[in-house]
């Protein structure tokens, strides 16, 4: 190819790599879809309520995640490295979203044992998270994509930086440090009470690890967290659920066998409706109103979504819905 058609190539992405985010003027669409969809099938509000089988679900990935570290003290670096992409990457991002649903408030009804059951949770994943993430997780849900609230959006400054197929790829392997520090940066919180008793007990199994198995097993949890939330098939939900690749829809579902492991996060359209339903039931939404999903844009493989996102010159950290705030979400 000559010159010249290469500087047409390359006028060709510029022109087509967004520049700014998608704006909506209208509200976030699931609140009035789940006023229509409870006119019609008032029945989904039996869905309403905890899982009774997810502390037990909770227990045993937490368990088994600390025993692999405790067996791996001694490990090489490579098998280390193997095994906590392989195997202790599945655990840490299950006990991830593990929080995620405990945010809501769907083990218990009580919503403090919610929040203790969150602190258990986030013993293998090896930095505390799990308070602060509720804090700003709900704000999402009430104002999603609104300006200055919704942290999930990414910033102008990882935008102005991700502007082509090399850099979205390093932006994927450390897109769970930008999904963690960007509301510490952008809108921080002071912590509180819950906050402090988070990090005193992940601080105190953190050392306890170290001192009695040794660095190596702490270093194969913190590993696990890093390689499950980057390149990986089960971080292709971060990519998925909200990212822009048809401007008529923000939400997206995702239909596929991973689904099993992750709490059903991929059911997004259906989770953003009914925030109340756990995981578990988040299938039978579809199966009662199937007329309200069918026809939106949805995938069956999350790293088919880490290509496309990567790949795909057009989309981008832009590739976000956004909207001024107007009145207070339902």
């Amino acid at each position: 190819m000559g010159k010249g058609g290469k500087e047409r190539e390359e006028d060709k992405e510029e022109i087509l790599m967004a520049n700014d985010f998608f704006w909506s003027y209208t509200d976030e669409p699931h609140a009035s879809r789940r006023r229509q969809i409870l006119s019609q099938y008032p029945q989904i509000k039996e869905l309403f309520g905890p899982d009774p089988f997810a502390f037990l679900k909770v227990t045993v990935v937490v368990l088994l995640q600390l025993c692999a570290a405790i067996i791996l003290r001694d490990a090489s670096w490579l098998k280390m490295l193997i095994i906590a992409y392989f195997f202790g990457s599945f655990l840490n991002h299950n006990l991830f979203l593990a929080i995620h649903e405990l945010s809501h408030n769907l083990a218990f009804s009580t919503p403090v044992y919610n929040r203790w059951l969150g602190i258990f949770a986030n013993l293998p994943i090896g930095v505390p998270m799990s308070v602060t993430f509720q804090k700003y997780h709900l704000e999402h849900h009430r104002f999603q994509g609104v300006d200055g609230i919704d942290m999930d959006v990414p910033s102008h400054t990882e935008a102005h930086f991700v502007t082509n197929s090399v850099s979205k790829a390093v932006w994927v392997i450390f897109q769970l440090f930008f999904y963690a520090l960007r509301p510490l940066f952008l809108k921080p919180k002071p912590p509180g009470y819950w906050e402090f008793i988070n990090l005193i007990i992940q601080v105190a199994l953190d050392v306890m690890l170290v001192y009695f198995w040794g660095w190596k097993s702490f270093a194969y949890l913190t590993l696990s967290t890093f390689v499950g939330g980057g390149m990986h098939p089960m971080a292709g939900h971060f990519i998925s659920e909200h990212y822009v690749f048809n401007p008529k829809q923000e939400t997206y579902s995702y239909y596929g066998p991973l689904n099993l492991m992750t709490w059903s996060v991929g059911y997004h359209n259906e989770h953003h409706d009914f925030p109340r339903i756990p995981g578990n039931k988040l299938h039978k939404v579809k199966e009662i109103a199937p007329e309200y999903y069918e026809g939106l844009d949805s995938y069956k493989s999350w790293s088919q979504v880490i290509y496309m996102y990567i790949m795909d010159r057009s989309v981008g950290p832009y590739s976000r819905m956004k909207r001024k705030i107007s009145k207070k979400p339902e």
